[in-house]
């Protein structure tokens, strides 16, 4: 688990628009095209990943890895009112931003936008 967080994290904060916390507007749905049984079951599979990385994210608060950042992209894949709101209070503290624009600065990208 450690090392597939290593590989896929770093991937997707890359993948992140940099003004993804600064809009309020931005939820569109990409699925909204698809059959609808197609479109909820992709939604399910997507919250239930995101509960799987919640869940490691939690226990690499203890264990080696990156438990913070982890539990961000976790929250950040599932589906719940308010979560523009959490996830924001995630990456506003310090450290988190810092790791990850840190990250963005290495693959050339610009800093997130709070």
């Amino acid at each position: 688990m450690f090392v597939l967080t290593l590989l896929i994290v770093p991937i997707v904060i890359v993948r992140i628009p940099e003004d993804y916390f600064s809009d309020e507007q931005r939820h569109v749905s990409r699925w909204a095209s698809f059959h609808p049984v197609l479109r909820y079951l992709l939604i399910a599979l997507k919250n239930i990943a995101g509960f799987i990385l919640l869940l490691m994210g939690i226990l690499m608060l203890v264990l080696p890895g990156q438990g913070l950042l982890t539990i961000f992209f976790g929250i950040a894949l599932m589906d719940f009112p308010g979560k523009y709101a959490v996830e924001r209070r995630l990456v506003s503290y310090p450290k988190v931003l810092h790791s990850i624009n840190w990250i963005r600065k290495k693959a050339n990208k610009k800093p997130l936008l709070i």
